[in-house]
């Protein structure tokens, strides 16, 4: 579904952008260029404000805060990441590799990938190779409904570990991004499946809420706000010891979940990346290099 979504989205821009061409060039180049690169523009500005305003708000929070250079630099990785996934992977090359579960075992630990708001399986194809290569079954869902609530995504994830546990035989790792590591705390909740999962790794998770959540009008969106009613419940909700399963991904440039340490979660591992953004967060080398190496873990 939000393939189809983000592919109507941006053959509309695109050829909003070519019709403007086509009917101003013939009176001002200079203008048919600039109207034409008007939506850049607005995605640029757009961004540009999730980082100042990041930035703003993580002047009172615990986590070191990020150089001016830093934040910069994020920015314009997110900006490029983000057009890469929201306008290739995602609309156009979701289903391109298939998931891998192989019929015999390779007697390694499977993982179950689960995406963020506004995402589908697409924003993992980077990692499917390098899972592959390592002899990591591997299974990524897709969330839907996609503005549905958050809740409603644990059947999809039980499904998806019993599968991923049947072709290996062992309890798989969870790799989440952002809205996917508070599905898996929705899902263990439903299930009470702590002893059926190994580990979960989650990338800048808003455990917390995020500051922009006020914002949504989303039913997961408006769940995600910060320390909002959804995620003070979950919490009260989960035994004590269930955050020791998790490793948790944040930084002081995530431009989407912050402040910093919402993505953090009380008792987890918690490790602090700096000055890399949120979308960003599941390609950087550091991390991966990281996760990789943990899901390798017997």
């Amino acid at each position: 579904m939000i393939a189809r979504w983000q592919r109507i989205l941006l053959f509309f821009v695109l050829l909003t952008m070519a019709a403007w061409l086509v009917w101003q060039w013939p009176h001002s180049p200079w203008r048919a260029v600039l109207g034409a690169l008007v939506p850049l523009c607005v995605y640029l500005a757009v961004m540009a404000v999730e980082f100042v305003l990041m930035h703003i708000t993580n002047r009172a929070d615990a986590a070191p805060r990020a150089r001016l250079l830093q934040v910069l630099s994020a920015w314009w990785a997110e900006v490029w990441v983000s057009l890469r996934v929201f306008c290739w992977r995602q609309p156009f090359r979701h289903d391109s590799v298939p998931d891998w579960l192989p019929s015999e075992s390779t007697g390694k630990r499977g993982v179950v990938l689960v995406h963020g708001f506004m995402c589908n399986r697409g924003l993992w194809l980077p990692w499917f190779a390098h899972l592959q290569a390592r002899g990591h079954a591997y299974l990524a869902v897709n969330l839907e409904p996609v503005m549905g609530s958050i809740d409603a995504y644990a059947d999809i994830i039980e499904d998806a570990v019993r599968k991923v546990t049947a072709a290996t035989g062992q309890a798989p790792v969870l790799l989440c991004h952002s809205m996917g590591g508070l599905a898996v705390r929705a899902w263990l909740r439903a299930h009470r499946a702590d002893g059926r999962v190994h580990r979960v790794l989650t990338l800048g998770t808003p455990h917390g809420g995020t500051w922009l959540g006020r914002f949504s009008r989303a039913v997961n969106g408006r769940q995600m706000s910060l320390a909002g009613d959804w995620v003070l419940a979950l919490q009260r909700a989960e035994p004590a010891g269930r955050a020791a399963l998790f490793t948790c991904w944040y930084s002081n440039c995530d431009n989407i979940v912050f402040p910093a340490t919402t993505a953090a979660l009380a008792g987890a591992d918690n490790r602090l990346v700096q000055g890399v953004a949120h979308v960003e967060m599941a390609f950087d080398p550091g991390v991966m290099g990281a996760c990789l190496e943990e899901i390798g873990r017997v």
